[in-house]
C-alpha cells in the first residue's frame, strides 16, 4: 500500500462534528481518515462522491475488495457494516440479483398503501401524547421520532409489536461507534438471535408480510435467483437498521431546527413552504447519517489534486460534510426551508441510492404535520433534556430532543 500523510482520527463520539466536516472539506475533495482503527479516504465534495458512486470503479464487497477484510472482521467495532451479506455490501451481479429481490416491498404502490397505516400510528403516538400535563416535557426523539419508524418497519416484516422494541435496542448498538469490539460482536449475535427467531416464527405461520415473502423466495431460490440463508437474515438486518435510526433522526433534526427558528415554522404555517420543503432541507442540512462505510477501490482512482486511492483502499462517502460543501449550496450552514435547490445525498446516489426513501420522506412529513398541528405551542427546552449529539459518527440525532407540549398553566 502506497504510503500517505498521518490521517485524520474521526471522533467516535461526534462530539463537534460540524467542525470535524469543516476541517475535513478544508484538506480538499477528499483526504485520508482514520475510522476507529480503519484507514479510508473521506470524500466531501459532492461532484467527486456522486462520480465515485457511481463508477465500477468502486465496489461495496469487502470479501473481493478490501484486503483489509479479514483483520476488520476480527478487530473492528463496525465488522457488521461491512460483514453482511445483503445488497448493501453488493457489487455488480450479485447487487442487481438482491435488490431486485427487495424492490418490490418498496414499491410506490406498497407505500402508497402504507399511508394510512402510518397515519394511524402516528395518531396513536400523539394521542398518548395529549395526556401530558401543561408544561410538562416530554423526550419527542423516545416518543415519536423512534417509535414511528420501529413500528412501521416491524408492520412491514411482520414483526410482532411487543417484540419492536426489542429490535430499537439492538439496532441502536449497530449504529453506536464508541462500543469496543467484544461489545459489538456481542450485539452482533444478540440481534442475529432475534433474527433467527423472527425467521423460524414465519417460516411457521407465514403471512403477507414482507419477511414471509423474502423467506419464499428462498426455499424457492434453486435457480440461483433466490435469496441463500445467510441472505435472507442479512437483508432482514439491512431493512430493519435501514428503516429505523435514520427515520428517526429525521423527524427528530427537522423538529429541533424548526423549534429553535420559529421563522421557519411560520414559512410552513403561512404557506411559503411545504412539509415535503422540511423534509428536503432537513436532509440535506442535517443527513440521518453522516459518514457511511464503506467502499472500496477496485483499481486505481486518480483525484483531481493529483493524487490518487490505490486498488483495495477503503472509501467513506462523507454524505454530511458533502451535503453543506460551499460549492453546492449558498449558505450551506444555514436550515432554510424556503431554499430553491434543496439536493443533497442523504440517501445515497447511484446503484445503491435507498430503497426506503420514499417510505422515509413519507413519514417525515405524516409525523411533523400532525405533530405541528397537534401541539402549535410546542417549545424546545434543551435545558431539561440531553440535546447532544448522540455518540456516533455514524448516526446524526439527539440523545433525547425535550420538548415543552404546551405551556403551563
Amino acid at each position: 500500500m502506497p504510503q500517505h500523510p498521518a490521517p485524520i482520527v474521526l471522533d467516535p463520539a461526534a462530539h463537534d462534528a460540524d467542525a470535524e466536516h469543516e476541517l475535513l472539506r478544508a484538506q480538499g475533495s477528499a483526504t485520508r481518515i482514520d475510522i476507529l482503527g480503519v484507514e479510508a479516504w473521506s470524500v466531501t465534495d459532492p461532484a467527486l462522491l456522486k462520480e465515485l458512486l457511481t463508477s465500477p470503479d468502486v465496489s461495496k464487497d469487502p470479501r473481493r475488495h478490501w484486503p483489509g477484510f479479514e483483520e476488520a472482521l476480527q478487530t473492528w467495532p463496525l465488522a457488521l457494516w461491512v460483514a453482511a451479506t445483503n445488497m448493501f455490501t453488493a457489487y455488480g451481479g450479485d447487487h442487481r440479483r438482491l435488490r431486485r429481490i427487495v424492490a418490490p416491498a418498496f414499491s410506490a404502490r406498497r407505500i402508497a398503501a402504507l399511508r394510512p397505516i402510518v397515519d394511524g400510528i402516528v395518531e396513536g403516538l400523539l394521542d398518548a401524547l395529549e395526556a401530558t400535563p401543561p408544561g410538562e416535557v416530554v423526550d419527542i426523539r423516545d416518543r415519536l421520532a423512534y417509535p414511528l419508524p420501529i413500528t412501521v418497519i416491524g408492520r412491514l416484516l411482520g414483526v410482532p409489536d411487543d417484540r419492536a422494541g426489542e429490535f430499537r435496542v439492538l439496532v441502536n448498538d449497530v449504529f453506536a461507534t464508541t462500543l469496543s469490539p467484544e461489545e459489538a460482536a456481542a450485539n452482533t449475535a444478540r440481534l442475529y438471535g432475534m433474527l433467527d427467531a423472527l425467521i423460524a416464527a414465519k417460516r411457521a405461520e407465514p403471512g403477507e408480510d414482507t419477511a414471509s415473502v423474502l423467506i419464499a423466495l428462498g426455499e424457492e431460490g434453486a435457480d440461483g435467483e433466490g435469496l441463500a440463508e445467510e441472505e435472507l437474515r442479512d437483508t432482514l438486518l439491512l431493512l430493519i437498521n435501514a428503516g429505523y435510526e435514520t427515520t428517526g433522526n429525521l423527524i427528530d433534526q427537522a423538529v429541533t431546527a424548526l423549534l429553535t427558528d420559529p421563522d421557519q415554522l411560520a414559512h410552513i404555517r403561512e404557506g411559503r413552504a411545504s412539509w415535503p420543503d422540511v423534509v428536503e432541507e432537513t436532509l440535506r442540512h442535517s443527513p440521518p447519517v453522516k459518514h457511511l462505510p464503506l467502499r472500496f477501490a477496485v483499481a486505481d482512482i486518480p483525484l483531481p489534486d493529483g493524487r490518487t486511492i490505490a486498488k483495495g483502499e477503503a472509501i467513506l462517502a462523507s454524505y454530511a460534510a458533502a451535503n453543506r460543501h460551499p460549492a453546492w449550496h449558498d449558505d450551506p450552514d444555514v436550515f432554510d426551508v424556503t431554499r430553491i435547490t434543496k439536493e443533497h445525498l442523504a440517501f445515497g446516489h447511484g446503484i445503491h441510492f435507498c430503497l426506503g426513501a420514499a417510505l422515509a420522506r413519507m413519514e417525515g412529513e405524516a409525523a411533523l404535520s400532525a405533530f405541528f398541528t397537534r401541539f402549535p405551542d410546542a417549545e424546545l427546552v434543551p435545558e431539561e433534556g440531553d440535546l447532544r449529539p448522540v455518540a456516533s459518527l455514524i448516526s446524526n440525532g439527539h440523545r433525547s430532543l425535550p420538548v415543552r407540549l404546551r405551556p403551563g398553566k
